[in-house]
């Protein structure tokens, strides 16, 4: 079933109070949408119909103005001929045109009407569908706007995350060289405790040769 019973319906329709209440209200404006279009078909079948009714109408119409017009020529062509029998026939038979001219012409004035009703409230579901149209297309700019905003924040976020990181690795490298200096300083600062070290065991060698040989000297 329908969101919409009737034609009217469609046409009284306030859309934004409907879509305001529609838990999905862009799934809500396609059904919307969908129904109004094939309401649309359906008054244009309707439309078509009574159009060929009416041709159909117009058409026997100027057959039976033809036969009025010819019956008339023949009841005066009897009366010239004193055929008043034949020109009562005549006249019975353009009467009956002419009844038959008025039934068709009171019907095509009413299918007229209808066509012409037909015709205004087609352009009134149309403009319906139009700003139903236009409703879809506002939900898909703004989808397309949120997915937008949704890709710059993410870019931002990850722009953050590399620079965070980025600062992260400097902050390190900067680290690492203070460790290097400092390093640099306590591989120096042993380097010269070794070498003081070893000057030291050389000047005991010294001593110890020149102790050897003060006792050579005073011995010899």
């Amino acid at each position: 079933m329908g969101m919409f019973s009737r034609f009217t319906d469609i046409i009284n329709a306030n859309l934004n109070n409907m879509l305001d209440k529609a838990e999905d209200p862009e799934k809500m404006v396609k059904l919307i949408i969908q129904e109004m279009e094939e309401t649309l078909v359906e008054v244009r079948s309707t439309a078509a119909k009574n159009i060929a009714e009416k041709k159909t109408m117009m058409r026997q119409i100027a057959s039976l103005e033809t036969s009025i017009k010819n019956w008339q020529a023949k009841a005066t062509l009897a009366i010239t001929k004193s055929r008043d029998d034949l020109a009562k026939s005549a006249l019975s038979e353009k009467q009956k045109c002419v009844a038959q001219v008025s039934e068709l012409q009171h019907e095509l004035a009413q299918v007229e009407v209808f066509l012409s009703a037909v015709q205004e409230d087609s352009q009134r579901l149309q403009d319906k569908l139009q700003e139903a149209k236009r409703k879809q297309e506002a939900f898909t700019l703004r989808q397309q706007s949120a997915e937008v905003r949704l890709k710059v924040r993410e870019r931002a976020i990850v722009y953050n995350i590399d620079d965070a990181i980025s600062k992260f690795e400097r902050y390190q490298q900067k680290i690492d060289r203070v460790e290097a200096e400092i390093e640099s300083y306590d591989f120096t600062a042993n380097k010269d405790l070794d070498s003081q070290f070893r000057d030291l065991e050389a000047d005991e060698t010294i001593e110890q040769e020149l102790a050897e040989l003060k006792k050579q000297v005073v011995n010899g």
